[in-house]
Parts: structure tokens; C-alpha cells; sequence
């Protein structure tokens, strides 16, 4: 899918596949500039002009772990782009190792650029909160299923009810672990929303 070049070879490349249809992205690092190709057009994106990177995770489904990292420029515009990129209808490719690679050099050539960008990790404070609130109270409601279940006897009920708690819990928890908002250092990329640092 995507490989990021050696250090003798330029540039720093990602290539992703955001949705099952549709065309492959390449980004590009040349210099303080962020070329965003998307077969149909090339889009020339000043480093500079990026005011905030922010990090976050993004399942794509049950079974992907999708993280994410936007860039949110001076215009108002974004670029998002993730370390899963779609196949076909049914198959991702993921890269880990790649996607921190570009990630890292693209963060340390916006902190030269722009040493005023914020760099950021997590949902929006709102968000976040809105999402553990309501991530809380459906394991609270389960809970509450599973134990009116078993006073009643019903153990085949309260059997489901605790499977559907646990695999709430598997999939609800990193949502709300990882994307709790925080403060980052200029320029730091964050191990635990870009996956894959080399050893």
C-alpha cells in the first residue's frame, strides 16, 4: 500500500485509500510544503499555514484499529488522513511502521515551519465528554438489564446481557481511553495515536 522513502531518497510519502470506492491519496513532504495528490487534482499546501495537528482514534470498524491525524490550516480547511487504507470492499491494508514514519517527519517539518502550530491529541473536549457520558450510561443500562435479568431468573438473558456489556466495554473503552484531550509538545507525535515507531 504505502512505504515511506529512505532518507537518501526523497520525498517522505503516504499513500491511503480513505473509503472502499474511490480514489488512492498520496501525500508528499517536499520541503515546507505538503503536496496532497488525488489523481483527479494536486493540491500545494504551505506547512506554515497549519495551525493545528491533532491526533485521534478512529476505528473503521469492530475489528480495525484506525487512528487519524488532521491538520487544521489557517483558512479553516483540513486535511485528514488515517494509517488504514481500503483494498476492496471487504480488505484493508494497514501499515503501522509506515503511517508513524510520514507522520513523524510531517510533524517535525510543521513545527519548523510554523512553530506556533498546537499540537494536540483527542476529541474535542465537548466531544469527548458527550462521548464518555453516553459510553457510561449504555454500560450502565446494560448493567442494569443484566441484574433485573438475573432477580428474574432469567439466566440465558443475563448471559447476553453480560456478553453484550463486555463487548461494549472492549469497543467503547479505547474510544474514550485514547481520545481523552491533551496538550502536546510542538511537534511530538504521540505513541499511542500513531502507532508503529520503529524500535
Amino acid at each position: 500500500m504505502q512505504r515511506i522513502a529512505d532518507d537518501d531518497t526523497p520525498p517522505p510519502i503516504w499513500r491511503q485509500r480513505a473509503r472502499p470506492v474511490g480514489f488512492e491519496i498520496a501525500y508528499r513532504l517536499e520541503g515546507d510544503t505538503l503536496v496532497v495528490d488525488s489523481t483527479r487534482k494536486v493540491d500545494r499546501v504551505r506547512l506554515s499555514a497549519v495551525e493545528q495537528v491533532r491526533f485521534v482514534y478512529a476505528p473503521s470498524n469492530l475489528s480495525s484499529k484506525g487512528f487519524k491525524t488532521q491538520l487544521r490550516l489557517s483558512d479553516g480547511k483540513t486535511i485528514t488522513f488515517g494509517n488504514l487504507s481500503w483494498r476492496s470492499l471487504t480488505d484493508m491494508d494497514r501499515d503501522d511502521a509506515g503511517y508513524h514514519a510520514f507522520v513523524s517527519a510531517l510533524a517535525a517539518a510543521i513545527a519548523q515551519a510554523n512553530p506556533r502550530t498546537r499540537f494536540v491529541a483527542g476529541k474535542p473536549s465537548l466531544l469527548w465528554v458527550a462521548l464518555a457520558t453516553v459510553s457510561a450510561l449504555s454500560l450502565l443500562m446494560l448493567a442494569f438489564f443484566t441484574g433485573r435479568a438475573l432477580l428474574q431468573g432469567a439466566y440465558s438473558t443475563a448471559l447476553l446481557g453480560l456478553l453484550l456489556a463486555a463487548a461494549s466495554y472492549w469497543q467503547v473503552m479505547p474510544m474514550v481511553t485514547l481520545n481523552k484531550p491533551r496538550e502536546l509538545a510542538l511537534g511530538e507525535v504521540p505513541d499511542d495515536l500513531v502507532p508503529g515507531r520503529r524500535a
